[in-house]
């Protein structure tokens, strides 16, 4: 079963490093990170395992710096500033999911001058 996504006050897991793969290997939609070339199951279930951990890891820091740019761009003090349906057509989402981006963002760019280091945008 999947962790848990850590929240404000705990530590954030150290996921395993993904190991960039050539882009001639990439081009191969059978090859994957060399899983296909792993015959040991135990051994296959473990780096799989290990990859799905920092595929998550990554997109979870991902939708944050994602909340932290929509904070910015909604920031009242630019004046420059995007509405939350201009934010939400950037980034292909609902108008109603960019107000919750932007608060989230708010509460991590809050969060990170306390000391915390993540939240949920839901």
């Amino acid at each position: 079963m999947a962790e848990p996504t850590p929240r404000r006050n705990e530590p954030r897991l150290r996921p395993a490093p993904l190991i960039f793969e050539p882009a001639e290997a990439a081009a191969d939609p059978e090859h994957f990170f060399q899983l296909e070339s792993i015959d040991d199951p135990r051994a296959l279930l473990v780096r799989a395992t290990e990859l799905t951990q920092a595929f998550r890891a990554a997109a979870d820091r991902a939708v944050e710096f994602q909340a932290i740019a929509a904070a910015q761009l909604a920031d009242p003090r630019r004046f420059d500033r995007l509405t939350a349906a201009d934010i939400a057509e950037r980034a292909e989402w609902t108008e109603d999911y960019a107000k919750k981006m932007v608060e989230f963002g708010r509460d991590l760019m809050r969060g990170n001058s306390e000391g915390r280091t993540t939240a949920d945008p839901v």
